[in-house]
């Protein structure tokens, strides 16, 4: 199985906030951008694994700043490491005001998927291939959460 670049599944989905997505303060609620972040997620595990995807963890989901009514989304999904059957993928999310062009970074989430066969069993992966030297020092640093994550999992 041949190895696949980051930007051969980079994920890049948009949406206006309308105020069904809204708390009474005209915030966005935080479960509708985990849903998105999650799908923008899936979406690029499926694109690199070529296999339909189960989320198994979201490692975390980082509040930055609101996101109001009126504001357009990006959610920007990309691989960070892959491993045997697993994948995990970092997800930036980005407010902008329409208008004024104004764009404030409002969210990141690192989220773990599993590749699955025809009988929901996990499948194996293609390898990551990071090229830049950012895209490799974020590898080594979600190889090093993988390892706290299967540490985690043993000692429960």
């Amino acid at each position: 199985m041949e190895g696949r670049t980051i930007a051969e599944s980079r994920v890049t989905l948009g949406l206006m906030m309308g105020p069904e997505n809204a708390n009474a303060l005209g915030n966005v609620h935080g479960g509708v951008i985990m849903k998105y972040a999650d799908e923008a997620g899936a979406v690029a595990a499926m694109r690199h694994a070529r296999r339909p995807v189960v989320t198994v963890a979201i490692d975390s989901l980082t509040f930055l700043e609101p996101i109001t009514v009126g504001h357009l989304v990006t959610f920007q999904a990309e691989l960070t490491y892959a491993g045997r059957t697993s994948m995990e993928v970092r997800v930036l999310v980005d407010a902008e005001d329409p208008i004024t062009g104004r764009r404030t970074r409002t969210n990141m989430a690192y989220l773990v998927y599993v590749a699955i066969d025809e009988n929901h069993r996990p499948h194996p992966v293609p390898a990551l291939i990071p090229e830049t030297p950012e895209e490799m020092q974020r590898f080594e640093e979600a190889r090093l959460r993988q390892q706290r994550r299967k540490q985690e999992r043993a000692e429960k």
